[in-house]
């Protein structure tokens, strides 16, 4: 697993303007996997001045080349499944089949929606006596999380491309093998150089001056509320326009009618996922009063059942947040079902699959992103009790209703504040669009609706 001491910039990789370094780690053995730049305020300018050279040049590109550049990005990600496995695995602490199927297969198939999309996109269209005319926003800076270090780069590089954007990339400082891999597939691509660059480097160094940058036109972010409270403030001084994909804390809701026990298990398996490392998870299952002593016992066999098959949490800091997360809850008086904050292991940062009962809304556990392997069960009187609970946070990114009849939970789904919602266990679509409410964030990624957010509309009138 080689590392690159270069950033690429312009279409070839150079050296960082300063010393300093980043010490890739892998979660599960502790030991350093690699070291790359920590790059500085001067390489980001030499990024953003990069991007805003190539600009004019790839704006003004045909959508069917644009599109065909992505699918040879497409066809460059899928040619190196098993690198990106192997990285994926090494620096997350993924188990390799899940970093195959979903951590670098998703990617590719979102790629492909992406060639597909530039090729078909009505990037003009008539209104009244109007031409409408939607052209790239500019200059966009991509920050992106750890958690899901190819896809997220891909669902916002991919959409940026296909718009005719120029992108700087500023993945984040636990993953950056998987950024460097992913630059190698653009330059493969045959993507123009300046259009896509890649500075790794610290959030509040590097991340703060993309996001502070004057020839940035577009930040889009994944992350904490907190950091994306930060990048709005600073986007929002400089007048650019921003996307910010950010917490969760998303409703399992499970009506009378529903499958008890395939929709608890099903609940526990989305939240153990990733390790618990999801924005999306549905870490908080509601069950009605009459049915709750079976969900919790069957929620508490499921996760037992899970052992220590789960990865590790990504770094040492993680693994302590998440801990002092589950000591939280048995202090402010959660029953533990399963698990706990003792490691299962004495060497890697893993944490053990748990689960609360006894979950009252108002605990921190149950308000709180805890961003780990951590469910909350929590009983509800009827269907307006459920929503209230629901509803009852400062997020609203995801969720889940289930229940006998798909209309029974649809109808309920249609109620709740929130971006996504799966009917019993519905499929993860890549081309519907994802997002939240509320201090979920701004704006939508995936699809027609993930390419919107990298256009500007120009009219002209006859």
């Amino acid at each position: 697993m080689k590392a690159h001491d270069g950033l690429y910039i312009d279409g070839a990789w150079r050296p960082a303007a300063g010393q300093d370094v980043i010490e890739v780690v892998n979660p599960a053995d502790e030991q350093i996997i690699g070291r790359v730049p920590a790059a500085d305020a001067q390489d980001v300018d030499a990024a953003v001045r990069a991007a805003r050279a190539a600009l004019p040049g790839w704006a003004a590109t045909p959508p069917a080349e644009r599109a065909a550049r992505l699918a040879a990005l497409r066809d460059a990600l899928a040619a190196r499944a098993d690198e990106l496995t192997e990285t994926i695995t090494a620096e997350l602490g993924a188990p390799p089949d899940f970093a195959r199927t979903v951590q670098a297969g998703l990617p590719v198939a979102v790629a492909g929606s992406y060639a597909e999309l530039a090729a078909s996109h009505p990037f003009e269209e008539k209104v009244g006596n109007s031409t409408v005319l939607h052209e790239p926003v500019g200059v966009v800076a991509a920050i992106t999380p750890w958690n899901y270090p190819l896809h997220q780069i891909v669902a916002k590089v991919a959409p940026a491309l296909a718009a005719g954007c120029a992108v700087v990339l500023k993945p984040a400082e636990n993953t950056p093998l998987t950024a460097q891999l992913f630059a190698e597939a653009v330059h493969e691509a045959g993507v123009p150089a300046g259009v896509f660059n890649l500075v790794t480097g610290l959030g509040p160094v590097a991340g703060q001056a993309l996001a502070e940058h004057p020839g940035v036109d577009l930040v889009s972010f994944t992350g904490s509320t907190a950091v994306g409270r930060r990048i709005g403030a600073a986007a929002g001084a400089g007048v650019k326009r921003v996307a910010l994909e950010l917490g969760g804390k998303s409703a399992n809701v499970i009506l009378p009618s529903a499958d008890l026990a395939k929709a608890v298990k099903v609940g526990v398996a989305n939240v153990m996922a990733n390790s618990g490392q999801t924005c999306s998870a549905w870490t908080r299952m509601l069950v009605h009063r009459d049915q709750y002593d079976e969900a919790v016992a069957l929620a508490a066999d499921f996760a037992a059942k899970y052992g220590d098959r789960i990865g590790p949490v990504v770094s040492e800091r993680q693994r302590d947040r998440v801990r002092g997360y589950i000591e939280k809850g048995i202090a402010e008086g959660a029953r533990l079902v399963a698990g706990g904050p003792e490691s299962p292991r004495e060497q890697g940062w893993f944490v053990s699959p748990t689960v609360f009962a006894d979950v009252t809304p108002d605990m921190t556990i149950a308000q709180e992103e805890i961003f780990g392997p951590v469910l909350c069960v929590l009983p509800y009187d009827d269907e307006d009790d459920a929503l209230r609970i629901a509803d009852g946070t400062v997020y609203g990114l995801a969720g889940a209703v289930w229940a006998g009849d798909e209309q029974e939970a649809a109808a309920f789904a249609r109620r709740m504040r929130t971006g996504q919602v799966d009917i019993n266990g519905g499929r993860f679509n890549p081309l519907a669009p994802f997002g939240g409410y509320k201090q979920s964030g701004v704006g939508r990624e995936l699809g027609a609706y993930g390419l919107a957010e990298y256009l500007q509309t120009k009219s002209l009138q006859f």
